[in-house]
């Protein structure tokens, strides 16, 4: 038996199952099956067995040698390309810099590591998953990573500028925060002694800025001293609006630890920029004083309220209620309340009630008071405690807005 292909004129050719035979000396053939409906695939395989070709099932036909984990890298990677994060890279660097930049990027995200540990989960021999593949990158030595790590320092700035023109404009809403990280070793320029707030006073430690479009997207960073104070930062986020990105008014927000009355008076006001913050608690104190501005009146039929004071002229100040920080509080408090009852409480009673399953064998000297009876429930019971008198609902703190950013009234 064998497989013939017949062409047919104008169509596709017919695909038979032939046998040929001897009859009265002569060679014939006939068709068993047509095949033509076959896929090619299939009809190479049929073609084999006729040939008596061994066939072995796929898995013991073929020998894994490895294979590199590769869902998770084409989730990142295909996101960062969705995002355009390769178009902010300059351009006139070689296309294999560029290529391992991204890498790094994409490599933070995918398995966090030193970047000895990243060269190796690049380079072909020890490939951890498939990225560098994907980027067709090549042995990647230790060198090279860091070779590119100096170019992106020397670039940020160019990178900086590219991401704001694409976020920023005008009247937009900036987020600015700071944060800091201690550090081991001495040979860091920046490294210094400061507020922890990883709570390690016994290392040196940076101060990191962050700045962000309202969207949350990072535009730019900043690493300062470790004993520079919140504030501090802020006229240097200010020179980079306006000289690098080229914004004459922005609405900057912080938090009151940033963005404090000083800064707003010396730095923002004079810079021509609007501002959204909050009060702290003094300040929220007196307003909320008898006779002032912030009533529990306020929230009777609604949770948010637009106030003026005397005090913040020129200014709006957004005041709410926060019926969930209220219970929290409320649960705290009343936390706190059986704490101090308990505290309360003398050992030397309990100690005595306890009296009867460590009794001792010598007699007692009579005492001048009642004895105490040795149940179970005077064993352990607390002594009664009066609770304090209920405090008001917590109002979350007044958010302090510059007039010339204009929100939605709520009187």
């Amino acid at each position: 038996m064998y497989v013939a292909v017949v062409p047919n004129r104008g169509s596709p050719p017919a695909i038979l199952l032939r046998e040929s035979y001897r009859e009265a000396g002569k060679t014939k053939n006939r068709t068993l099956a047509n095949l033509s409906s076959w896929p090619a695939e299939r009809i190479e395989q049929f073609r084999a067995v006729l040939r008596g070709d061994k066939l072995l099932p796929a898995a013991e036909a073929v020998e894994i040698v490895r294979a590199l984990p590769h869902g998770h890298v084409l989730a990142a990677l295909g996101t960062a390309r969705r995002i355009a994060i390769d178009a902010l890279l300059p351009r006139r660097a070689p296309q294999r810099r560029r290529d391992l930049a991204l890498a790094l990027i994409v490599a933070r995200l995918l398995e966090p590591a030193a970047k000895l540990a990243t060269a190796r989960m690049l380079d072909p021999a020890t490939a951890s998953h498939s990225l560098g593949e994907m980027l067709g990158l090549g042995k990647v030595a230790a060198k090279e990573v860091y070779a590119t790590l100096d170019w992106l320092g020397r670039e940020q700035p160019f990178i900086e500028a590219k991401l704001a023109r694409r976020h920023l404009k005008d009247g937009a809403l900036l987020l600015y925060d700071v944060t800091s990280t201690y550090l081991e070793g001495r040979c860091c320029e920046l490294a210094q002694h400061g507020y922890s707030r990883d709570h390690r006073a016994d290392r040196p430690q940076i101060v990191i800025g962050l700045m962000c479009a309202a969207e949350g997207c990072p535009v730019a960073v900043e690493v300062f001293e470790g004993n520079t104070a919140d504030p501090v930062t802020l006229s240097a986020q200010i020179d980079k609006l306006k000289q690098r990105f080229h914004l004459q008014r922005v609405v900057m927000v912080g938090d009151r630890g940033l963005l404090t009355s000083a800064r707003i008076e010396q730095t923002l006001r004079p810079a021509g920029l609007d501002w959204i913050t909050a009060l702290r608690a003094p300040a929220i104190k007196q307003l909320a004083a008898e006779g002032g501005p912030l009533q529990p009146s306020l929230f009777d039929d609604r949770d948010m309220a637009e106030i003026t004071s005397p005090d913040y002229p020129g200014e709006r100040l957004v005041v709410c209620k926060n019926p969930l920080l209220a219970e929290e509080r409320a649960r705290k408090r009343s936390a706190r309340r059986s704490v101090r009852c308990w505290a309360g409480a003398t050992w030397p009673s309990i100690s005595r009630s306890a009296s009867p399953t460590t009794r001792s064998a010598s007699p007692k000297t009579p005492s001048a008071s009642p004895p105490r009876p040795h149940s179970t429930a005077s064993m352990w019971s607390a002594p009664t405690c009066r609770p304090h008198s209920p405090m008001p609902p917590p109002l979350c703190a007044p958010t302090k807005v510059s007039a010339a950013w204009s929100t939605p009234s709520a009187h």
